[in-house]
């Protein structure tokens, strides 16, 4: 019998995560498209935290398959070492009662945590310096994963297990067999596959809409920093710290990585296929509000320069939750996106779903949740057509994601 060939069109950490996935499962013959270089999106300018401390029972759960393959993958990827550092999520007093709230979906689902208080952090981490009636959730799995070593490491795997990957190929299109997805139409050739995996992130509307099939997505930028070399590293674990807008972790080469939100941003639509994520041009004046408002959270540093900067795009869907799996009207293709702020923790339950579903029919969790049929046409236009604030997006989810 002919193995079969899935087409994995997008080569980021989802697209990738579900190629070698599959590809440790011996199932078919596997070809990833990538419009630019392997990473060149998203993926490359990630800040790589995770913490398996969401907010819903689907997210819990995805994130705890990923927690776990961060320290398998650990093991199976050369020149890559998760980070297990921990995960600091910081909560005000405004907001702690929210967080507060989800503990008894985490002691059913047996996750692990700790509550310090504003002390209590200072003396685990005295470089940190958290300001009195501050609370602290802290994920003993959360940590980090730098994304200058995982992606070349996990692109490198895949190929080592017979991946195809091929860079500087756009999909312009699909090709339907009797009404089911059988393939993809790129600027050089037909490609025929059996079944068809979509993980383009922001492009994905741009993707689809040749199709007529819409999903409620919507986009915003983001930004991050890279300070100069400091004289030593810096010992904390990755915070997540909402009360000062944004968040901190150490990075390699002893420096660290800051990120800030721009809640005036006005969600970015993509213009076209063509579009680069080098060509996100965020706020300036956002890098002085990353140093105003976190440098002082580890005093110890000072007020370094930052080297360098990265920036990207951001994609949620309607309700906040990701969007992965088969697509009812469109038999064949299945699509891994808006994995909000996370989309590098979500990556290797992504991957390891994706597969899933192809290879088995079926997830090894319930993923009713993130279904991309749970939204409807109605509701879907209306989303879409709206233009609105990342402020005016969370304010209508009401949670800080990471």
């Amino acid at each position: 019998m002919q193995k079969p060939t899935i087409i994995i069109i997008g080569g980021g950490v989802i697209g990738l995560s579900t190629a070698y996935h599959l590809a440790r499962r011996s199932f078919g013959r596997i070809v990833v498209l990538e419009k630019e270089s392997v990473g060149d999106g998203a993926s490359s300018q990630a800040a790589g935290i995770i913490t398996g401390l969401l907010w819903t029972e689907t997210g819990v759960e995805a994130r705890k398959i990923s927690l776990a393959r961060f320290r398998e993958l650990s093991g199976e990827l050369d020149e890559y070492r998760y980070q297990d550092v921990g995960c600091l999520n910081l909560l005000s007093q405004e907001e702690w009662p929210g967080r507060k709230a989800l503990l008894p979906l985490y002691d059913r689902l047996d996750f692990n945590y700790e509550i310090l208080d504003s002390t209590e952090i200072r003396n685990r981490w005295p470089a940190l310096s958290i300001p009195d009636g501050t609370t602290g959730l802290f994920d003993p799995l959360g940590g980090y994963s730098e994304p200058d070593h995982y992606v070349p490491a996990l692109a490198r795997k895949c190929v080592e297990l017979g991946v195809d990957i091929r860079e500087h190929q756009q999909v312009g299109g699909f090709l339907d067999r009797s009404g089911r997805i059988a393939g993809v139409k790129t600027q050089g050739s037909d490609v025929e596959g059996d079944f068809v995996v979509s993980t383009v992130h922001v492009w994905t509307l741009k993707v689809f809409e040749q199709m007529g099939w819409k999903l409620p997505l919507k986009s915003f930028t983001h930004q991050r920093y890279v300070t100069t070399p400091l004289d030593s590293e810096v010992k904390i674990p990755a915070v997540n710290a909402n009360p000062f807008g944004g968040y901190l972790r150490p990075h390699y080469g002893k420096r660290l990585l800051a990120g800030i939100e721009s809640p005036d941003a006005i969600e970015f639509r993509i213009p076209d296929l063509n579009y680069r994520m080098e060509s996100v041009l965020p706020d300036p004046e956002l890098k002085h509000k990353a140093g105003k408002n976190l440098l002082p959270l580890v005093p110890g540093v000072g007020r370094p320069d930052w080297e360098f900067e990265r920036k990207g795009l951001l994609c949620f869907s309607m309700d906040g939750e990701p969007v992965l799996g088969p697509i009812g009207a469109l038999p064949g293709l299945f699509v891994g996106v808006a994995f909000h702020s996370g989309g590098f923790a979500y990556n290797p339950s992504a991957g390891v779903l994706l597969a899933d579903y192809v290879a088995d029919g079926v997830p090894r969790i319930n993923l009713d949740a993130f279904s991309p049929d749970r939204f409807n046409d109605g509701e879907t236009s209306v989303f879409i057509n709206s233009n609105i604030t990342q402020e005016e997006y969370s304010g209508l989810k009401g949670k800080r994601r990471h």
